[in-house]
Parts: structure tokens; sequence; C-alpha cells
């Protein structure tokens, strides 16, 4: 018989097939991909025996009771879309996996004394309407009314969205499920980066999640002739947005945040004229919020004076703005013992990228367990897990469970 990771693999590879652009990873929130990919879990579900349904939002969900119909409810789960062109592990694993590791404990007759949820969340890229977490917002009960006006890249609003996939817009709030809210959530996933490859570990144990803003920022100076312009007497925008770079990632450093500027564009755009129009994106990110607006400050006040004395006008945009989320500590607690009971060392560590967790953490108490993946890539074709992690994965998320099932006031 394959192993318990082998198997995880061989459905991640099943769920790659389901893409709407061939020969890449790309399954977007309410597409036809995404209906399939719901009803092939739900199908591996039902054989297991799981209660199944599928929410308001488009959430995949599974269930193994518990013998109290009154008693509470733990959830694991991810998430089952993609970005474009990206990995088959990243969101996909954290909802095969678990689903095999439920597997077992029906198997060996283990009886839990809270109902055990297992959620495939329709959206956590953002990918296709451009807002992110809309699966776990809405379970979470804090979805935003301004999503309505949501468009896609082909015009489709997101009410037509829902309306093609055969759900309403207008039921969206009853996948809420804050009126008995589950007592602990746990995500699963590959860790993005290189850190637990590096330290020859398999797993790693989320204290938190960073929080992000974003922005765009727009400078504006004076185009002019690349030729006849007297360097002292230029107003270039997009120099003073070079500057303003390398002043982001100084400030960055100096206060132990990172701080990305991902895009920027120039106008006119001629190689023989001086850009009078600059614009760019901010992202920035730390696990402590207070540390995060404090380098954010910094850069902000820094820019000014550098635009000032080009005599560039700038003016800034948030487009983004999430908390960091504290993951749990008697859930780390549970995670620790579970990863011991394998003889591994406990490692922790912080998600610089954002995940479904964070929506989760305005319902329920939450946690994350990182799975080394090959030299820390993610959100690209060649995203890599072996098998062997997998199983160790795997062992461990049923120690937490059986952890959590021994001693209920840890959930409690």
């Amino acid at each position: 018989m394959s192993t318990l990771g082998e198997r995880a693999l061989l459905w991640c590879d099943e769920l790659a097939e389901l893409t709407q652009t061939p020969g890449l990873m790309d399954r977007r929130y309410l597409t036809r991909e995404h209906r399939l990919a719901n009803d092939k879990v739900a199908g591996w579900m039902q054989e297991i025996g799981l209660q199944t349904w599928q929410d308001e939002a488009g959430n995949q969900w599974g269930r193994l009771p518990a013998a109290n119909p009154e008693a509470p409810t733990v959830v694991i789960g991810s998430h089952l879309d993609t970005v474009p062109n990206g990995g088959i592990y990243d969101g996909i694993l954290g909802v095969v996996l678990p689903l095999l590791v439920i597997e077992t404990l029906k198997q060996d007759g283990v009886t839990l004394p809270f109902h055990l949820d297992l959620v495939g969340f329709g959206d956590e890229e953002g990918t296709r309407f451009g807002a992110t977490l809309l699966g776990s917002r809405a379970i979470a009960g804090t979805w935003d009314a301004k999503w309505e006006t949501l468009n896609d890249a082909n015009g489709q609003s997101l009410p037509e969205a829902f309306e093609t996939f055969g759900l309403s817009y207008n039921e969206v709030s009853k996948a809420a499920r804050t009126a008995t809210p589950p007592i602990a959530f746990l995500e699963m996933h590959i860790e993005q980066g290189p850190v637990l490859e590096s330290e020859d570990l398999p797993v790693g144990i989320v204290t938190a999640i960073a929080g992000a803003r974003r922005f765009n920022i727009e400078l504006t100076g004076m185009a002019g002739h690349a030729g006849t312009v007297p360097m002292h007497l230029r107003q270039d925008a997009l120099a003073a947005a070079a500057e303003i770079t390398l002043i982001v990632e100084r400030v960055a450093r100096e206060h132990g945040v990172v701080a990305t500027v991902g895009r920027m564009s120039a106008q006119p755009g001629a190689v023989n004229v001086i850009a009078g129009q600059a614009s760019f994106s901010l992202d920035i990110r730390s696990e402590q919020d207070s540390e995060r607006d404090a380098a954010l400050t910094m850069i902000w006040d820094t820019a000014r004076v550098a635009c000032h004395e080009r005599g560039i006008q700038m003016q800034w945009q948030e487009t983004h703005a999430a908390p960091a989320v504290s993951c749990a500590d008697h859930l780390q607690l549970a995670l620790a013992s579970a990863i011991e009971a394998e003889g591994i060392r406990p490692r922790y560590l912080v998600s610089g990228a954002g995940h479904d967790a964070m929506a989760m953490a305005a319902l329920c108490p939450v946690a994350m367990l990182f799975m080394r993946c090959e030299k820390g890539i993610s959100h690209h074709p060649d995203e890599a897990v072996t098998a062997e992690d997998v199983d160790v994965t795997g062992k461990v998320l049923r120690g937490w469970i059986e952890a959590l099932a021994r001693e209920p006031a840890r959930v409690g």
C-alpha cells in the first residue's frame, strides 16, 4: 500500500488537473474548476464516511461527528484555489492531508469529544476579484459589503459569479459560523520559505502571521527633454521613486521588518524624456503592528524630505491593511507535544505570508503548522515537497488532534 504521504501527493496531482489554463496550475474562485475541485474533494470525503456540504460562500466541508450532537467543533483546513501558474501544494495539501489523517482516525475507531470539521476554502489568494480571504472571511462573519462591486478581469461581477456557480450572493452571510463558533482552528501549510529546510526540520510551529499594509504611491515632477534640461534643474519623478525604493530597503532593515517595492512604472515612458510621473507599490509587513507602523512612518517622513528636495509632489493611497495575528499559545503547546512525540525538535517561526488562519482568528483561537518545502519555493510550478515529510506532518496532525481529545481543557 502507498504511504499516507504518497497518497496525499497523488491526490494533489489529481486536483492539479482541474485548471482553467491548460498546462498551468490556475484555479480561481467561483469558476467551473472551483466547482469540480469541490466535487472531487466531497467525493473523497464521502468515501471516507464524512458528512459533507458546501456552504453559501462556496467552501467545501466534511465532518467527522462526535457521539454527542451538542459537542463543540474543531476545524482543520486550508484553501483549494491557486494563483495563476502556481504550485500544486500551496493550500491544497492542507486540505488533502488532514482528510487522510481523518481516515486513519475512523479506521482505528478513535472517538473524539468534539466534531472534527475539515474545510476547503474557496478563495484565499484573491486572484480573481482582487480581495483576499473571501471564503474564510465569510465563515468568520467578516464579509465586506463593498465586495458587491468587485469585478473580475472579464467584467463579471462577484454577484454574477455567485449566480453562475449556483449560489446566491444575497445568502453569503449564512456561511458564517458566528452563532456556534469552533473552539479551535488549525491550518497546515507548506512553509513558503527556506527556514525549515536550512535547519533540516520537516515541520515548524507558527507563532504569528505578519500584519501587512499596502500602498500605491504616485509621484509628480516635470517631464522634459533628456538632452536639454540640466541635471540640477530636473524634477525627475523616476529618480525620486528610485531613491524612495532605497529608503524603503534601508528603513526595513533598520527596523527589523520586511518591505517590498514590487511594481513601478514611469510616464511618459520615452527613452529621451525625463519622467514627469512615476508610480510604485509598497508592501510592508511585521509580526508586530507597532513595529511595522513605526517603520512606515520613518519611510513616509524620509520620502517626503527627499521629494521636497527634488521638487516632487507625492501622494499615497492605502490599498490593503491586515493586522498581525498571534497563534494561540495552548494550541502551539499541543503542536509542540505532537512534534516532540515524533522525535523532532519544535521550531517556532513567523509566517510572513497571509493565510486563511488570519480571517479565522476573528472567530476562534487559531494555530498553524508549517511543513518544509524545497528551497522555500511557492506560488510557482517548481513547488515541491517529499512524501516522507508529508508522512511526518500527517503524524503530527493526528498527534495534535489526539492531544486535544485527551486534554479538553486545552480547547475549552
